[in-house]
């Protein structure tokens, strides 16, 4: 059924899975370690000064999903408490809302905070459909702190 869309090179294939590694789900090279470390995590995530031997740490008082999430974004408590939904186990926030702030935030970095918080929200940690929950919000509240994240 694929094949009307994209042809494949049978022999670039096999080639290619000769490396991958099912163990550790990614394609090994000889030497080269294709998985992340925390340094190359903190250059992704554009957190340069954190602190990599507080990786593991709690906070003694965890905000609630309301505060982080005024954080973040810098709005008022009354706008951000009214469209918080519950989904499942977890708060969460749709995306639409975050859409808004994004379109209409006079803010450029916040806008970016914004956005990013949306894409790990709905693409690299999705849970709730169009909706970013809690323990995404979790992460940039870290990060804020200069924690490194356990990903």
């Amino acid at each position: 059924m694929y094949q009307n869309y994209m042809k494949v090179d049978k022999h670039l294939f096999w080639a290619l899975a000769q490396f991958w590694n099912t163990a550790y789900g990614c394609f090994i090279f000889r030497r080269v370690d294709l998985v992340p470390t925390i340094e190359e995590y903190t250059a992704l995530l554009r957190c340069l000064k954190i602190q990599v031997d507080r990786a593991y740490s709690r906070a003694v008082s965890v905000p609630t999903f309301l505060k982080k999430l005024m954080n973040i974004i810098r709005i008022s408590e009354q706008w951000v408490a009214a469209r918080i939904k519950q989904k499942g186990d977890d708060k969460c926030i749709p995306w639409m809302n975050l859409k808004d702030i994004i379109l209409a935030h006079p803010d450029t970095k916040k806008k970016v905070n914004v956005f990013a918080l949306s894409i790990y929200g709905l693409v690299i940690f999705p849970k709730a459909l169009g909706h970013v929950d809690e323990p995404v919000t979790d992460l940039f509240d870290k990060l804020d702190k200069r924690i490194t994240p356990v990903l």
